[in-house]
């Protein structure tokens, strides 16, 4: 479990393929405190360190992770948002994550808000999924990219959210422009819920 706020980002160093399955190998300053089994979160999806290795550490995305997030987009070279799995003994500073992406969304709009920056996403409209709590409501939470974030104008299939200075200087919505795809959790909260009525 996490709660998306992003630690730092790793960097790609290397990206091989195993059959369906992906393996990438990152960089970043917290390598020497990481063990094999744990869990991290790459863009907001949940990761196991299958191995580490001179200063490095590697994960493996299989098909079904490829295909509901932006990891099979990624390349040498590119930032990725990085968070450790919670502590339960501290607070809880963005809200519960679970690190298990729902889909993709693309970068619609960036527009300057003097000082912050709101950045809008469009997601596939799907009625079943929506009848199932995927979808973003106002001043709700999401995860983009493993940030929590609160949800601003949101409609059937868009959303934009406010990111200020220190998110854009410490996350990889530095380098989100219109057309770069993300990925989406949606709040489990709201997927409950859904759940719940329809039973």
């Amino acid at each position: 479990m996490f709660s998306g706020i992003i630690e730092e980002f790793a960097t790609v160093v290397a990206i091989q393929k195993d059959r369906d399955n992906i393996d990438f190998t990152l960089r970043c300053s917290f390598v020497d405190e990481l063990s094999i089994d744990q869990s991290i979160a790459h863009n907001g999806v949940c990761l196991t360190v299958v191995r580490i290795e001179n200063g490095t550490y590697v994960v493996t995305a299989m098909k079904e992770t490829l295909e509901r997030s932006n990891l099979g987009l990624l390349q040498v070279g590119d930032k990725v948002n990085v968070e450790r799995s919670m502590l339960m003994n501290g607070r809880l500073d963005g809200h519960i994550v679970q690190g298990h992406v729902d889909e993709t969304a693309r970068c619609i709009a960036v527009e300057d808000a003097n000082g912050s920056t709101y950045f809008t996403f469009e997601y596939q409209e799907d009625l079943e999924m929506a009848r199932n709590g995927y979808f973003t409501v106002d001043k709700g939470s999401v995860t983009v990219n493993g940030v929590s974030l609160t949800v601003c104008n949101p409609t059937r299939n868009t959303f934009q959210v406010a990111i200020i200075p220190y998110t854009m200087e410490h996350t990889n919505f530095q380098d989100i422009k219109v057309g770069t795809v993300v990925n989406l959790e949606f709040d489990i909260i709201g997927k409950y819920i859904a759940r719940l009525q329809q039973l």
